[in-house]
C-alpha cells in the first residue's frame, strides 16, 4: 500500500495559495517576502525528493507547474518521477511531453485504487482543492508542513471547512528555525 503525503508551505492561518509568486493572488510570493532566508528550513524539501516515488497534483496546479518545473534544476527527482494529475476535465492532449510520465486519475476512487498498488510514497504538491477532497475522503496519510509566521486572511486553504468527525494526528517530526518557520510533520491516526 502506498502512502499519500501532503507537502505544503502554509501560513499560520492555513493558506497555501501562491507561496512562490504565482500571479493573481494579492499576497503572491508570501514565503519569501519579509522572511529572512534560513536554508535549514528547506532541507525538508530535499528529504521529500529522496523519499517520494511519484508526485500527485490537481489540474490547476498541473497547469501552473508544468509550464515551469520541467526547466527548474532544483527539482531533478521530482521532474523525473511519475506524476498523477487528478482531474475530471483534463485531456491527454493537454499534457506536456517534457515532464516525464504523466497519468490522469479521474476520481477519488482512482486515487484510492492507486494507493492499493505496490510502490513508495506519493507526494502531493500545491493543489488546495485536491488536498481538501483527499483529506475529507480519508486518503491522506501524512502532512509534511512548513508553517510560515504570517497571517494571510483570504486565500485557498489547505484544510476544508466540511463538518466531519475529529481526525487525530501524531507528530513524527518537528523543528523551529531562526526565521520563525516551523516544520511540522504529522501522520494521520487511523
Amino acid at each position: 500500500m502506498r502512502t499519500l503525503i501532503t507537502t505544503a508551505f502554509v501560513s499560520l492561518d492555513g493558506v497555501i495559495e501562491a507561496p512562490g509568486g504565482e500571479p493573481g493572488y494579492r499576497n503572491s510570493g508570501w514565503t519569501f517576502k519579509d522572511i529572512a532566508v534560513d536554508e535549514a528550513a528547506y532541507e525538508l524539501k530535499g528529504q521529500e525528493q529522496e523519499e517520494a516515488t511519484a508526485m500527485m497534483i490537481g489540474r490547476v496546479s498541473y497547469e501552473s507547474f508544468s509550464k515551469v518545473w520541467p526547466s527548474i534544476t532544483d527539482f531533478p527527482r521530482y521532474n523525473a518521477m511519475p506524476k498523477y494529475v487528478v482531474s475530471s476535465s483534463l485531456q491527454e492532449s493537454d499534457l506536456v511531453d517534457n515532464w516525464g510520465e504523466i497519468s490522469i486519475l479521474r476520481s477519488l476512487d482512482d486515487v484510492a485504487a492507486l494507493k492499493e498498488t505496490e510502490g513508495g510514497p506519493i507526494s502531493i504538491h500545491g493543489s488546495a482543492t485536491l488536498n481538501r477532497n483527499l483529506a475529507d475522503a480519508g486518503l491522506i496519510d501524512r502532512y509534511s508542513l512548513l508553517v510560515f509566521p504570517v497571517l494571510l486572511g483570504a486565500g485557498k486553504r489547505l484544510f476544508s471547512e466540511s463538518d466531519k468527525d475529529k481526525q487525530r494526528l501524531q507528530l513524527v517530526d518537528n523543528a523551529s528555525y531562526s526565521n520563525g518557520i516551523q516544520k511540522l510533520v504529522y501522520d494521520v491516526v487511523r
